[in-house]
C-alpha cells in the first residue's frame, strides 16, 4: 500500500476542493426553488378562484423563504469552504511549498503577482515555472517569517511569566526560554533574508517578462509598419497610374470633340 506524503496534495483534497468549489452555487436554487415551483403549478393547475389565490400566495411566500434559506445556506457554505482551504494551504506548507501548489495559494499573492504569472504563462512557460517557483520560495519564506514571529511573541510572553514568579528557582526555565527566544530570531534573520532574495528574483522575473513582452509587441508594430510602408509606394504608384488614365481619357474626349464643334461652327457660317 502506498502511504501519502504528509502536507501533499491527495486526490480526495482535489475532489473535495472541486466539491466545495461547487456546491454554494448549487445549493441556492435546490433550496429556494423547490417549494415555489410546486405551488406555482398547483396555482396554474387550480381551477377555483380561491384556492389559485391560495397557492399564488404560497409560492410568493415560498419564494421569499427559500432565496433567504438559500442564501444562508450559500454564505454558510462559502464560510466552510474558506476554512478548509485554510487548513489545506497549511497541510500543503508543512514541508515547504512547491511550484505546483502555488495555485492553491493565489489567495496570498499580491495583485501584481497574480497578474505577473498569468501573463508569463501566456507567453514564456520558461519564465512562468521560474516565477512558479520563485513563489513558492516567497510564499514559504513568508510563512516562516510570520510563524516565528508569533512564537517569539509567545516565548516573550513566557519569559515574562517566569521572571514574575517570586521564590521559584527559574534559572533553568528562563535558560530554556532564552535559548528558544536565539533560535526563533535566528530563524527570523534567516528567513527575511531568503524572502528578500525571493522578492529580488520575483522582480527579476517580472522585468525580463515585461521585457520580452513588449519586445514581442514593438515586433509585431514594426513588422505591421513595415508592410504598411512596403505598400505605400504600390498605393502610391497605382494613385498615380489611375490620374494618368483619367488625364488621357479626358485628352481623348477633347480630341474628339473638336471635330465636332468644327463642324458645327462651318454649318453655322454656312
Amino acid at each position: 500500500m502506498i502511504q501519502e506524503t504528509p502536507g501533499k496534495l491527495t486526490a480526495r483534497d482535489k475532489k473535495l476542493a472541486n466539491f466545495l468549489y461547487w456546491i454554494p452555487w448549487i445549493a441556492f436554487p435546490l433550496i429556494a426553488l423547490p417549494f415555489p415551483v410546486v405551488f406555482f403549478l398547483l396555482f396554474l393547475g387550480s381551477a377555483a378562484t380561491d384556492a389559485a389565490a391560495v397557492y399564488l400566495l404560497l409560492a410568493v411566500i415560498g419564494l421569499a423563504l427559500g432565496c433567504f434559506a438559500g442564501a444562508l445556506v450559500m454564505i454558510l457554505l462559502f464560510l466552510y469552504r474558506k476554512r478548509w482551504l485554510r487548513r489545506l494551504r497549511n497541510k500543503l506548507a508543512e514541508d515547504g511549498i512547491t511550484a505546483s501548489e502555488v495555485i492553491w495559494f493565489t489567495s496570498e499573492l499580491s495583485t501584481a503577482e497574480r497578474k505577473t504569472l498569468l501573463e508569463t504563462g501566456k507567453h514564456s512557460l520558461l519564465l512562468a515555472d521560474a516565477y512558479r517557483e520563485t513563489l513558492a520560495s516567497r510564499l514559504t519564506a513568508s510563512r516562516i517569517l510570520a510563524k516565528s514571529n508569533q512564537e517569539l511573541v509567545r516565548v516573550r510572553s513566557r519569559i515574562t511569566r517566569a521572571r514574575s514568579l517570586a521564590g521559584a528557582d527559574t534559572a533553568t526555565l528562563l535558560l530554556d526560554l532564552e535559548s528558544d527566544q536565539r533560535q526563533l530570531e535566528s530563524l527570523k534573520t534567516e528567513a527575511k533574508d531568503r524572502l528578500a532574495e525571493a522578492r529580488a528574483r520575483l522582480q527579476t522575473i517580472e522585468a525580463a517578462a515585461s521585457r520580452s513582452l513588449n519586445q514581442a509587441e514593438t515586433h509585431a508594430m514594426l513588422r505591421r509598419l513595415s508592410a504598411t510602408q512596403e505598400h505605400l509606394p504600390l498605393v502610391i504608384e497605382m494613385d498615380e497610374l489611375e490620374r494618368k488614365t483619367l488625364r488621357e481619357a479626358e485628352r481623348d474626349l477633347k480630341e474628339l470633340e473638336s471635330p465636332v464643334s468644327q463642324k458645327r461652327s462651318g454649318l453655322d457660317d454656312g
